[in-house]
């Protein structure tokens, strides 16, 4: 099963392509901007508690057979912060300081 690279920042809604190297995503693939996680979420998910790390791109190229952006398409839908900006702030404030590997 190959990521969904989804095409937008949950917190600012900022466009982020399959090829975006500021995409960032947690290991449940909630995804966000590299500016939000690092000045908004201080790399707290806010869905999960975990931290995040850099989205890997997918090949356009089809180096092996059935495997690139344009056999398994990217996701094109967006999503959307399920939790208020301060539920948000309350939860990154009581987690940052706890490293990502010990929450």
């Amino acid at each position: 099963m190959a990521l969904q690279l989804r095409p937008n920042c949950e917190y600012c809604d900022r466009d982020l392509p399959p090829s975006s190297l500021e995409a960032r995503i947690c290991s449940y693939e909630c995804t966000f901007c590299a500016e939000c996680v690092e000045t908004k979420l201080v790399n707290v998910c806010p869905n999960c508690g975990g931290g995040f790390a850099p989205r890997p791109i997918r090949p356009t190229h089809e180096w092996r057979s059935g495997v690139c952006a344009v056999k398994q398409t990217p996701s094109d839908k967006r999503v959307h912060l399920k939790y208020p900006f301060d539920d948000v702030a309350a939860l990154t404030a009581l987690v940052r300081d706890i490293p990502p590997e010990q929450r």
